[in-house]
């Protein structure tokens, strides 16, 4: 199964990316780099990754801050009723992407839609705003939506380190009268240090394949300002309109992957750095 389903279209991709071929019969016309050539000259191209970078950079700085201060409340032993609000955080996750964002289409559309309906009542707009319509702000409300939409698991993630860590030095520093700042500042945060790491880098790769929700909220429009890089390998590969060129669409998808190998050999490599220091402070 992993040979036949994945290996080997993995293996392919890469012969023909050598090839002019639009997915049926042989592969006759060799083009030799021609179609990398043409990947990197295009802007249509980068103008994608941009927007994959600019999703990936604000998801992760948001995203992973606000789940780690959400999951230190719901792991406080003072809060009541903390499983109700861990699965109603995680629903969103659980729920299909496609479904999620055709109804945002309709949650953030320009006629009747709620988030319109609302802000007029409150008197903070005068017209209805087309927010996944505008260019202005359709990439904005794209990355709100992914934000949310995978908010969950990330806090999941922090709860998972945070319970792992050990009480008994939580409850020495409170003989020692550590206040709880201090806990946090000189022993929570070392000790989820190698966790963070790990959730840094999920969370990056992660966002840096988000082709379902933007094919149903946007289709990459208006005018590609949300165009991802995995819309535009589809849109090569399985084009309704004209010629499919799968052989420049899997030089795209070599070329985009190398990028993302590149991104996550960073953050491997900072997972690396921070994963022998989980010690606390002193």
């Amino acid at each position: 199964m992993f040979i036949v389903f994945t290996l080997y279209p993995i293996l392919m991709s890469y012969v023909y990316s050598f090839y002019r071929w639009n997915g049926y019969g042989p592969l006759e016309e060799f083009i030799g780099f021609d179609n990398f050539i043409e990947t990197v000259y295009d802007p249509v191209f980068w103008n994608a990754f941009k927007n994959n970078f600019i999703f990936m950079v604000v998801l992760v700085c948001v995203q992973v801050p606000l789940a780690l201060v959400l999951a230190l409340i719901l792991n406080a032993s003072w809060l009541k009723g903390s499983a109700f609000y861990r699965a109603i955080y995680f629903l969103p996750v659980v729920t299909t992407t496609a479904v999620v964002g055709l109804v945002m289409r309709f949650i953030f559309g320009a006629y009747k839609g709620l988030v319109n309906e609302v802000l007029i009542k409150l008197g903070l707009l005068d017209k209805p705003v087309d927010w996944i319509g505008s260019i202005d702000t359709a990439l904005l409300i794209v990355i709100i939506v992914g934000i949310w939409k995978s908010f969950g698991m990330k806090m999941i993630y922090w709860l998972a380190g945070l319970q792992s860590l050990p009480k008994e030095i939580y409850e020495a520093a409170k003989v020692d009268g550590a206040t709880a700042f201090h806990q946090f500042r000189f022993i929570t945060i070392p000790l989820l240090l190698p966790v963070g790491s790990v959730i840094l880098l999920l969370s990056a790769v992660n966002a840096l394949h988000v082709f379902d929700l933007v094919k149903a909220m946007t289709e990459g429009g208006p005018a590609f300002a949300t165009d991802m890089v995995d819309l535009y390998i589809y849109r090569y590969a399985f084009s309704s309109a004209g010629e499919a060129r799968v052989g420049f669409a899997s030089s795209a998808g070599i070329f985009y992957g190398i990028a993302v190998l590149f991104i996550s050999l960073i953050l491997g490599g900072l997972v690396k750095l921070t994963g022998g220091k989980s010690s606390p402070g002193h």
